[in-house]
């Protein structure tokens, strides 16, 4: 389970002369299991938010803590081991590896946690064949298309079940069916195993799932809301 606190964080970029205000004192409470959604303009600070969470990025100032623990004060290779074993990440950008096949990709995490290669090429077929890819495991990432290609890294960010998922347009190259299976799916993980889910998104598709929607402009909160999943 995770439970995430965000206090006053601000993040400023230098964009030539000026200064860009990517988090402009944001404070969030997420609970444990919760299912929620960012959205925004582009720039409105929703993937900095994200990476800021998974300690992927620096703070100017504020704290962040999961589960009682200060993320924003951890060394390096203590946020190492808390991505590793703890959060699960979908990219835009999907960071496969060209040269592993979609099994692999799956795989990869797994291998560095040091599970059995038995239990992790089943788990990864398992997985692949909840995202729709049962048949595409040997196709390396050039051999996939834009939206096969973001369900391998969906695979990958939930294949061991981490407490919290961090999804960051995970939508965007996905066809209507498509985008409403891996919602589905994403639902069910945060139903049965109590996965709690941070997804940023432009989708209003992608929102109506979501349990709270958090509307952000200029690097700030500007609506925070509960609503009912549609």
């Amino acid at each position: 389970m995770a439970e995430i606190k965000c206090v006053e964080l601000c993040k400023n970029y230098q964009q030539g002369d000026a200064v860009i205000k990517a988090l402009d004192h944001v404070t969030l409470e997420i609970r444990q299991g919760s299912f929620m959604c960012l959205s925004g303009p582009s720039g409105s600070g929703k993937t900095t938010l994200l990476n800021m969470i998974g300690g992927l990025d620096e703070l100017d100032s504020g704290a962040i803590s999961i589960d009682g623990e200060r993320v924003d004060q951890l060394g390096k290779s203590a946020l190492a081991d808390l991505r590793l074993h703890h959060i699960g990440f979908v990219f835009q950008a999907y960071n496969l590896i060209p040269v592993l096949t979609a099994r692999e990709n799956v795989e990869f995490v797994m291998q560095v946690q040091g599970v059995p290669p038995g239990e992790r090429k089943r788990k990864a077929m398992d997985i692949l064949r909840e995202v729709g890819l049962e048949g595409m495991e040997h196709r390396r990432p050039a051999e996939l298309s834009g939206g096969q290609q973001q369900r391998v890294a969906v695979a990958r960010a939930i294949v061991s079940q981490p407490k919290l998922v961090l999804a960051d347009e995970p939508t965007a190259n996905l066809d209507s069916h498509s985008a409403a299976h891996l919602m589905q799916l994403f639902c069910e993980l945060n139903q049965a195993h109590g996965v709690t889910f941070l997804i940023s998104t432009h989708d209003e598709r992608v929102m109506r799932y979501a349990k709270r929607l958090i509307r952000m402009q200029d690097g700030k909160v500007i609506d925070d809301r509960e609503q009912v999943p549609s």
